[in-house]
């Protein structure tokens, strides 16, 4: 077979019966001798019927598979039914010929398109050496769905006139004596006498029967049918009990296994789905994202899941249309080679966005709907911030966008809402821990006594002092902030475990004695975990043409990473193959969310992208250049619809500044080009040759957002191109570096500074963490995304300044330190704290503070 590919079969059995583990043996026997890789999966008598169920369903989804036999009868203690098992393996695989689909084929007459059991299928090659069946009268004993009723649909289409017989029939020794051809599967011992046959008849003994005979060590003798010592005297051919139908019943199954395996070589592409793809039809003038998402109907979760090579058992479906793939399948999966992978990021964004969503979507689309090789993106779950902003849903947008719309946008599968719980649990436990240690203590009771000495007084000053301290410390601690760490966490987890051990190692205030107090500490990291559990499974969902997306965690791009999670990536390389590529997404500009997309999310994966992609737009472009300010729902000035090469030129030098930025990683970097209706065709072709002039592999303009991955095909190719050329990521800096060397090291090289200038606080905070030992973590900056520099005003390539890093937090279970730049706000209540710390004398301070 081609590319000396192994046949594979399995062979299910119920129990332990003797009679069954020979015939098994005796396949397994043969199939060893011609090659075919037999495996055989015994379950016990205790085996339920879902568990049978579970097991079949497991074979057929193994492409590697070519067939499946369950072994007849099913010995359980339990109620099996055996008609529901048998139909339960899927046709395609069915070599014992037995579902309802191979046989109504078979009674039909489509001979080619089915499987014939194969008893019958070994009479029949048996009958056919002995001359020609048309025209012949052939007479079936039994009407089994396994032997009788297949044997007649094979011999009246072989063009024998057939009679069947069965127990009620009448006479039947007058109906055997008419018989040319004669085939008896009745299960009765010695029935048919030699003197009922036509002279010179063909018969066929598919019985099996044991009779006494004392000669025989057992006292057993194995005896067909057919009275085979008379019956000899006057057959012109006839077959032996044993030794006849058997041997030709496992040749044939050996032979259905052989089809079987041929038949999926002629549609089996190595290392392609078998996907199903949409045919958009984009319409002029394009109607609204959500017209556009409303009128087409996605095909079903399941579907999407089976084309890519997902197992039923590794995919918790949520309705139709989502579903969670558990981290099992990553598991199966682990000696797959990975597949191409790239990362798309962006220039500098206007405050409305620049299409680094919609042309991973439309870049996905055109590599697989289009240029139809595997491909898979991964993209971050939008925040209701997004959602309810000026930019409308955060999943794409026109013909690039994931569906269906309202499912992607709001609830999805909830992990957002369990990270959010998870936090919350954080500040309860803190919270209650607080009221604790103030309300028990010795003094705090006499003073609580000394305010007034009537209990009910001093009852409701007590309960007073909860609801402040419930509103204080949800308000200082910050929910947003805990559930900031924990997205992160989420998302760079490689494993269940690993996302446990990081919630574990989580530090969310300091004790009266200044040491670092963990989850772990307050006991509850195991709940958290558990409060987890789902969330850290990818959620599956589908772009507007059917190709397969990757929607899970939505960490922010200041104070954390700002990527999808490290799991969907993994799992998405693994499905599409070393021909396939994962498309996944870097948010804000190439200096923020690619940056930390290397140094932060590449060191905790392990994985190396191949091809970066960066997204501009003359809009931008033309802002960086000097153009008016844009004002989210403000109608864009008149400079950014009218053509303006001097404002465009003026602009791409921060083009030109990102480039170097992406090109600092080692990749080779392609400019895409996200078009907009106004664009000229002179303005692009500017952007195209200020990029090439850069250093860019290629720049492409692209219409995906209007024609869906038709608009990315040339993107799609140039990113195809980019893959084989030699290429080595590097890291931009040593993790063995100091602190303050780490975050100079971003500041010169991603964002043009001078110099950076940690203020009193940040100082501290170097000295604290290098002396605690997590001077070699990674350094996340916490920054606008508005500027290359810490001013959101200051567009184009801001140059002369001096980067101020205010305060520096840890972020111990993401792994990683957070730098505060300029006034950039992380939600963070300080003078609370101080407060509270002047007015009781608390040492409790939180490390989300600052």
């Amino acid at each position: 077979f081609r590319e000396n590919r192994i046949l594979n079969g399995t062979e299910l059995c119920v129990g332990d019966r003797d009679d069954s583990n020979l015939y098994i043996s005796m396949k397994l026997k043969a199939a060893a001798e011609i090659g075919i890789n037999a495996n055989h999966v015994r379950l016990p008598k205790t085996a339920t019927e879902d568990e049978v169920l579970r097991r079949i369903i497991e074979v057929n989804e193994n492409p590697e598979v070519h067939g499946l036999i369950v072994q007849l009868p099913l010995d359980s203690i339990n109620p099996m039914d055996t008609e529901k098992v048998t139909n339960a393996v899927a046709p395609e695989k069915d070599v014992d010929g037995l579902t309802s689909i191979n046989a109504g084929k078979l009674s039909r007459g489509d001979l080619g398109d089915c499987f014939i059991p194969c008893t019958p299928n070994g009479c029949m090659k048996l009958i056919s050496q002995t001359g020609e069946l048309a025209g012949k009268n052939a007479v079936v004993i039994g009407r089994s769905k396994i032997v009788g009723a297949p044997m007649h649909d094979l011999l009246l289409w072989s063009h024998a006139t057939v009679t069947t017989c069965h127990s009620k029939t009448t006479d039947l020794a007058a109906q055997v004596g008419r018989a040319d051809i004669l085939v008896v599967g009745a299960g009765k011992a010695e029935m048919v006498k030699g003197e009922w046959l036509k002279e010179g008849a063909v018969v066929i003994d598919c019985g099996i029967n044991h009779i006494p005979d004392d000669s025989k060590a057992n006292g057993m003798r194995v005896v067909g049918d057919v009275h085979y010592p008379s019956a000899k005297e006057k057959a012109g051919f006839i077959t032996p009990v044993p030794g006849g139908v058997g041997p030709m019943t496992v040749a044939m199954l050996m032979e259905n296994t052989v089809q079987s395996a041929k038949r999926f070589l002629k549609t089996y592409q190595p290392g392609k789905w078998n996907i199903s793809y949409a045919k958009l039809k984009p319409q002029k003038p394009q109607p609204s994202d959500t017209a556009i998402a409303h009128s087409f109907t996605p095909k079903t979760i399941g579907r999407l899941a089976r084309e890519v090579g997902l197992f039923s058992e590794e995919v918790e479906q949520y309705g139709t249309t989502r579903a969670k793939v558990r981290l099992e399948a990553l598991n199966r999966l682990k000696t797959q080679p990975d597949g191409k992978y790239l990362v798309v990021t962006g220039i500098t964004p206007t405050p409305l966005g620049e299409g680094t969503t919609t042309t991973t979507l439309g870049l996905a689309q055109a590599l697989g709907a289009h240029l139809h090789v595997n491909s898979f993106a991964c993209v971050r779950q939008p925040s209701q911030g997004s959602n309810f902003g000026v930019k409308g849903g955060a999943v794409g947008g026109g013909y690039s966008q994931v569906i269906p719309m309202e499912e992607v946008s709001l609830h999805l599968t909830s992990d957002t809402q369990a990270v959010m719980a998870a936090s919350s649990l954080v500040v309860d436990t803190i919270n209650a821990r607080v009221l604790s240690e103030l309300t028990q203590s010795d003094k705090v009771i006499k003073k609580l006594y000394h305010i007034s000495t009537n209990i009910i007084w001093s009852l409701y000053f007590k309960i007073l002092l909860q609801m402040f301290f419930t509103l204080f410390t949800r308000k200082i601690c910050g929910i947003g902030s805990v559930a900031s760490e924990m997205m992160a966490v989420l998302a760079l987890s490689t494993s269940l475990g690993d996302m446990t051990r990081r919630l574990a190692r989580m530090v969310v205030a300091y004790s009266r004695k200044g040491r670092p107090i963990t989850t772990e500490d307050l006991g509850i990291s195991g709940v958290l975990a558990t409060l987890m559990r789902d969330a850290v499974k990818p959620s599956l969902m589908q772009t507007m043409e059917g190709t397969p997306v990757f929607v899970h965690t939505c960490p922010l791009s200041d104070i954390a990473q700002g990527n999808s999670s490290i799991l969907a990536d993994q799992i998405a390389l693994k499905l599409v193959g070393p021909e396939g590529f994962v498309v996944t997404e870097a948010e804000g500009g190439a200096e923020l969310g690619m940056e930390k997309f290397f140094d932060i999310k590449c060191r905790s994966s392990g994985l190396h992208p191949d091809v970066v992609v960066m997204v501009a737009s003359v809009h931008a472009l033309k802002m960086h250049g000097g153009g008016p300010a844009v004002t989210a729902g403000s109608a864009m000035p008149k400079e950014y619809s009218a053509e303006n090469l001097t404002l465009l030129e003026n602009g791409c030098s921060h083009l030109k500044r990102q480039l170097e930025n992406a090109r600092a990683f080692g990749l080779p970097v392609i400019v895409a080009i996200n078009t907009f209706s106004t664009d000229t065709d002179a303005e692009l072709g500017l952007v195209c040759e200020q990029a090439k002039l850069a250093g860019a592999f290629e720049a492409v303009p692209c219409s995906h957002w209007a024609e869906g991955g038709a608009g990315a095909v040339a993107l799609g190719q140039a990113v195809q191109r980019a893959a084989e050329t030699p290429h080595q990521m590097n890291f931009l800096y040593d993790l063995e570096m100091p602190i303050d060397d780490k975050i100079r090291a971003i500041a010169k090289s991603m964002y043009g500074a001078d110099d950076v200038e940690l203020l009193p606080l940040a100082q501290q905070k170097v000295a604290l963490f290098s002396k605690q030992g997590l001077g070699n973590l990674p350094i996340c900056m916490a920054k606008t995304h508005l500027s290359l520099s810490h001013d959101p005003e200051w567009k184009g390539v801001p140059t002369g300044f001096t980067l101020p890093i205010r305060d520096i937090h840890a972020n111990l279970g993401a792994g990683f330190l957070y730098a505060l730049v300029g006034t950039v706000s992380t939600g963070a209540v300080t003078h609370s704290y101080e407060l509270l710390s002047e007015t009781n004398g608390l040492r409790l301070s939180f490390i989300y503070v600052g």
